[in-house]
């Protein structure tokens, strides 16, 4: 009995952090049974859980379902207060966002998504918002940049998961054009997106790099498209590479 335990015990932590996961990447509370089967429990081990992560504040429920409680904020804190990523780029960003007027970003990949963790607001509002956290796909924007540096593995996985790719205009990707631009970035360490999430924004990445030369994050500037026009683009280009080169500098 006693050696069945750890194994028990770590089956009940990963389906605690399953459920945890279903309510940060719900975007409105949900009722018990939509959270069950997104994780694939049972309703009555969710319940339980559910109940667990209430009491330690990770988890909240009004009327209308759970959601999120506070708890998670404090280990957030924590991550961007002591991550040498963040610390590294907060100056750099600063820089960027004044050099450009653009807001300037970092983002890192998260198993298929990719989440920003630091961000210098530019001279122009954005027509969306974008809190520190989020999810986001690795498939368009900035996120091309880490997809590009995943394995061929991993990158099947991604396209599996992820299925049909459409960007906001409508436009279809084929995986076979994303993986040809993938092998384009990866050679050249930056992209352009123009359209791809949001209708009228533009967005140029480059990768900043670790010791070894693997991707560890993005470096993006973002703007409305008319703030950045075609002819802006490899100026942009230059700069935001020296910003993520900066960047893998002070990581060193």
């Amino acid at each position: 009995m006693a050696s069945d335990q750890p194994a028990s015990t770590m089956r009940s932590l990963e389906r605690a952090f399953d459920v945890l996961d279903v309510l940060t990447r719900g975007p409105v509370p949900m009722r018990l049974s939509e959270i069950a089967r997104r994780a694939g429990l049972h309703i009555a081990t969710t319940q339980r859980i559910l109940t667990v992560l209430e009491g330690r504040g990770y988890a909240e429920k009004s009327e209308l379902g759970y959601r999120v409680g506070l708890a998670p904020l404090f280990p957030a804190h924590s991550y961007l207060t002591n991550n040498p990523l963040s610390s590294a780029a907060a100056p750099v960003l600063q820089e960027l966002a004044t050099a450009t007027g653009l807001t300037s970003s970092l983002f890192v990949r998260s198993g298929h998504d990719r989440v920003v963790i630091s961000r210098v607001p530019g001279a122009r509002v954005l027509r969306y918002q974008l809190p520190i956290g989020e999810r986001l796909p690795l498939h368009a924007g900035a996120g091309k940049v880490l997809a590009a540096d995943m394995d061929e593995a991993d990158l099947d996985d991604l396209l599996t998961a992820t299925g049909t790719i459409t960007r906001v205009t409508g436009e279809v990707i084929t995986h076979e054009r994303l993986r040809d631009e993938l092998a384009r970035i990866r050679r050249e360490g930056y992209t352009v997106s123009v359209n791809e999430r949001a209708i009228g924004v533009t967005s140029v990445s480059a990768a900043v790099n670790d010791a070894t030369g693997r991707a560890v994050a993005a470096a993006t500037v973002t703007g409305l498209s008319e703030e950045v026009p075609e002819e802006r683009f490899a100026p942009l280009v230059a700069e935001v590479q020296r910003a993520a080169d900066a960047i893998t500098r002070r990581l060193a």
